[in-house]
């Protein structure tokens, strides 16, 4: 797909700035991206070679929703298996990473008015390790996950993410790790190795990026105006909030690059982007 070469050519003359690290969202789609050699597991790959190692990675994963925010801060985060269905495989692998309690406490004091509390009890869920198993397989990077507080209004988790840019000053890797589009009751199975996707998706995710290049933020987070089949698109909110956090975290000067635009299933979007300097 060109959105992949892109990438590629991407990664032939990235440059950085020393300051600042790049940040990203990431359509994570099925688990089983973390066993096989999917496309997009090799653009996660290929990204994880071309930008700048991280001195650790915070994911907001749409598979940790809680009430009120947390982050985790244990020591050593568990392997999460949060699905069912899939080859045994799949619940064999382990993405031992450490975390970091000190970096934890440093994101709670970040946002004081945000009430965030320091968790010991989750872990690394499959919207985190499906992605940094191909990004960073040595696992040797800390990772924490931020939660997503479900019961705040859309423009809370954007000024969360406003609050955390400084990370990015520090060289922390922020991902928000879900899926622009995400309809699993409509997935067509006959189409799940192919890409396609339904003409209402393929509309709606066109707008969505042209919404990202312009950064109209405030119209992504009243997404219900945008289109008259948008809930088709985004029927729960857990996989669009991270992608809010990523324009958060979005500075002044940054460059915008999509990749791994494609579609599966017809109802589910890849697309992920990237802000660097």
């Amino acid at each position: 797909m060109q959105s992949l070469q892109d990438l590629y050519r991407f990664s032939q003359q990235f440059t950085y700035s020393e300051a600042l690290m790049p940040t990203l969202f990431i359509g994570h789609g099925s688990p089983m991206n973390a066993i096989e050699d999917t496309v997009f597991a090799q653009g996660w790959h290929k990204l994880g070679q071309t930008i700048p190692t991280p001195k650790a990675i915070v994911v907001i994963s749409a598979h940790w929703q809680t009430k009120g925010s947390r982050i985790t801060a244990m020591d050593f985060p568990t392997t999460i298996h949060d699905f069912g269905g899939f080859p045994q495989a799949l619940f064999d692998v382990t993405y031992p990473a450490p975390g970091s309690p000190a970096l934890a406490l440093e994101i709670q004091n970040l946002a004081p008015s945000f009430d965030l509390h320091l968790d010991h009890d989750w872990g690394l869920d499959h919207g985190t390790w499906s992605i940094t198993k191909h990004m960073f397989p040595k696992a040797n990077i800390p990772v924490l996950q931020l939660s997503i507080d479900y019961d705040k209004p859309l423009d809370y988790h954007y000024q969360l993410a406003v609050q955390l840019r400084e990370l990015r000053k520090k060289g922390i890797l922020l991902i928000g790790s879900g899926n622009m589009i995400h309809n699993l009751r409509l997935l067509s199975w006959d189409k799940m190795n192919s890409n396609y996707g339904f003409d209402w998706a393929i509309e709606i995710n066109a707008m969505l990026q042209n919404n990202i290049a312009s950064y109209n933020y405030k119209d992504l987070v009243a997404y219900e105006k945008l289109h008259r089949h948008i809930r088709l698109a985004i029927p729960t909110l857990e996989h669009y909030i991270p992608m809010l956090y990523t324009l958060g975290l979005k500075e002044a000067k940054d460059e915008l690059l999509f990749f791994n635009d494609a579609y599966v299933g017809g109802s589910l979007s890849m697309t992920s982007f990237l802000y660097y300097q």
